[in-house]
């Protein structure tokens, strides 16, 4: 399959995406389009939707090339603005650009903004806190999930405030990630900002303008500024508190076709094609956009360089990565290294269907050797552990399933080469996808699926209550003593559910919303996630970054059925731990494990972890209770 482009804004030149540039003298305007354009014209409003323009500028062609520019004189902060392209004799539909950094409601007009001006106090001293890969915990959360509830007791329920206020800032804090990986939060379409009281919900997987706050999550959508401001507070108060933000993007498809602004702007450029001319659909949302072009290259890379120079952005992951082509991630990623070597990239390495270009030369999972310093979800873990995407209902190692033990051990060392991981075995990656075990992301579960607790009753018959707590911690202990980088679904630390919905993008607060008060009812699970992320942190085993050093420090132990035990041996200079065993035992009845002779402190039994010791134990056997880890020193 072929991917087809128009001549243009395809050709293989910079383009200059400032398309709007205020000064309180004049406003420049500036727009690429294809070299088949016929006119451009801006149009100036008062208002964000409704209303007649109150000027119009046209906007003249750069020579033979495809950049129109033109200047509108006076101070028009606060005001509004449309391009409209002219095609074929017939303009294409106003829009706010490709590259609009403020908008009105809903996203239709541009907006004139000085951006200074939306800098909170202190802006100036906000930076990237540059977290070491390695050392980095995620938590993904969606702004609404996260505090709609009544039970959150925060004041800003569903918007980015939210995050700043010191209730939030404390539970996470408590909890010990890093890192908040927040859902799409650039404007997307399918919520009505000029209805939020209807409370529509969706995930934002639908973009609309890229590098624009979705409005519907700061407390005056029709306010330009206000949804800058808010969301450079949010950043900045979990600055504060020292945890990094990871932005959620979505460049391989647009909400539409049609209505999209790089439609409108540039008719046939953005998107690819299948050799039979229809628009190809490796998104799986109906279009899929082309990477491998020279302005979407482009579009992709300054599009991150402003998320990271504007909203002092930690990181980015990447919905459908394997959209996109390798050239292009490398790129983007060489681009914001420049800038700070631990910007952390890491993305879902697939596509939800056939894409029109060749599959060698995308951004897959089996291709991440190619992308040394981007990283990938593990679905072998993740699917190891609970179960294949394909079936809810399927179980495996959580349920006492043999036969997932080399997949576990795969994830545990970071999906790189191990002399002990027979890839032969492992469920979907036959050989190493990782060239260190920073480019794997350890998880259990997300957000587009079943949540750990739904999942294991849905896979499990009879699950007790107390069962479900244990192989949910279980599931944990092997994603945060993983080598790869750990990653949780918010709320899970609380226990979280959502009755049993698999893809729950439009589901409403009652499936989505965290309930707060679980804290109270399940301490022990909170405790334990605490205990296992403090485990993380203070212990450089667990986090070695190195694939060599993993190699030379991670053992295996004899494998058995539904059981997984490794060694950390001779940590000296690493860790202040000279030999941790951790085991992983899923069987319903305890298993007597062999291990090197010694005398032991156990740190980890019966869902309880307390680093200062909960027992000794000597010889050269160790009792593992059912369902649970066994964590121990010397």
């Amino acid at each position: 399959m072929a991917c087809m482009v128009a001549m243009g804004c395809g050709a293989a030149h910079a383009f200059n995406f400032d398309e709007m540039t205020y000064t309180p003298a004049s406003t420049t305007f500036r727009l690429n389009t294809n070299a088949d354009a016929q006119a451009v014209r801006v149009r100036i409003y008062t208002a964000g939707e409704g209303g007649k323009s109150v000027k119009t500028v046209s906007l003249k062609r750069d020579g033979a090339g495809t950049e129109w520019t033109g200047v509108a004189h006076g101070d028009l902060n606060g005001k509004f603005y449309t391009f409209d392209v002219k095609y074929g004799g017939k303009y294409a539909g106003e829009n706010p650009g490709i590259f609009a950094r403020a908008v009105g409601i809903n996203g239709r007009r541009g907006a004139i903004l000085d951006m200074r001006a939306t800098d909170p106090a202190g802006w100036a001293d906000d930076h990237r806190l540059s977290i070491a890969p390695k050392d980095l915990v995620l938590y993904e959360l969606h702004h609404r999930d996260f505090s709609i509830d009544p039970s959150s007791g925060l004041r800003y329920k569903g918007k980015f405030l939210a995050l700043s206020e010191p209730k939030a800032l404390a539970h996470l804090r408590s909890l010990g990630v890093n890192a908040v990986h927040v859902l799409p939060s650039f404007d997307y379409a399918s919520i009505d900002e000029s209805h939020l009281e209807r409370n529509k919900y969706n995930w934002g997987y639908d973009p609309l303008n890229y590098n624009v706050p979705e409005g519907g999550y700061s407390t005056n959508p029709a306010d330009p500024a206000c949804r800058v401001r808010e969301f450079k507070t949010m950043v900045q108060a979990l600055h504060s508190a020292g945890i990094e933000v990871i932005l959620d993007v979505v460049y391989n498809h647009t909400f539409s076709i049609e209505g999209s602004n790089f439609e409108k702007t540039c008719p046939g450029t953005f998107f690819r094609r299948n050799s039979d001319g229809t628009w190809s659909n490796g998104s799986g949302c109906g279009n899929e956009t082309a990477s491998e072009v020279a302005i979407m290259r482009q579009y992709m890379v300054e599009s991150v360089k402003y998320w990271v120079n504007e909203y002092h952005i930690d990181g980015f992951r990447f919905d459908l990565m394997g959209v996109h082509d390798i050239e292009t991630m490398n790129l983007i990623a060489r681009e914001l290294h420049a800038i700070d070597p631990n910007i952390y990239i890491y993305g879902e390495g697939w596509s939800a269907g056939t894409c029109a270009y060749p599959h060698e030369k995308l951004g897959m999972k089996a291709h991440i050797k190619r992308m040394p310093t981007i990283a990938a979800f593990s679905d072998d873990i993740r699917d190891a552990l609970r179960g294949p995407f394909s079936d809810d209902t399927q179980g495996a190692f959580l349920a006492g399933l043999p036969g997932h033990e080399e997949s576990i051990k795969f994830g545990i060392a970071g999906a790189i080469a191990h002399p002990q991981v027979n890839c032969k075995k492992v469920n979907y990656s036959k050989e190493p996808f990782a060239l260190e075990p920073t480019q794997m992301i350890s998880y259990v579960s997300c957000h587009d699926d079943m949540c750990l607790t739904d999942r294991l009753r849905a896979s499990i018959p009879g699950l007790t209550a107390d069962e479900l707590i244990r192989l949910d911690l279980l599931a944990q202990t092997a994603v945060f003593t993983s080598q790869g980088v750990p990653f949780m679904l918010g709320g899970e630390e609380m226990l979280r559910d959502k009755k049993g919905v698999h893809n729950s993008f439009e589901s409403p607060d009652s499936i989505n919303h965290l309930d707060w008060a679980n804290l109270e009812r399940y301490p022990q699970v909170f405790n334990y996630y605490k205990g296992l992320i403090a485990l993380r942190k203070h212990h450089g085993a667990f986090k070695l970054g190195s694939a060599e050093l993993v190699r030379r420090h991670l053992e295996f132990l004899p494998v058995e059925d539904c059981l997984v035990a490794y060694r950390l041996k001779d940590l000296g200079g690493l860790d202040t731990w000279n030999n941790i065993i951790v085991v992983l035992n899923a069987n319903k009845r305890d298993k007597t494990v062999a291990i090197p002779e010694g005398t032991y402190t156990v740190v980890c039994r019966r869902a309880v972890i307390d680093e200062n010791g909960l027992d000794t134990v000597s010889g050269n056997s160790v009792v593992v209770p059912a369902q649970s880890a066994l964590i121990l020193h010397n």
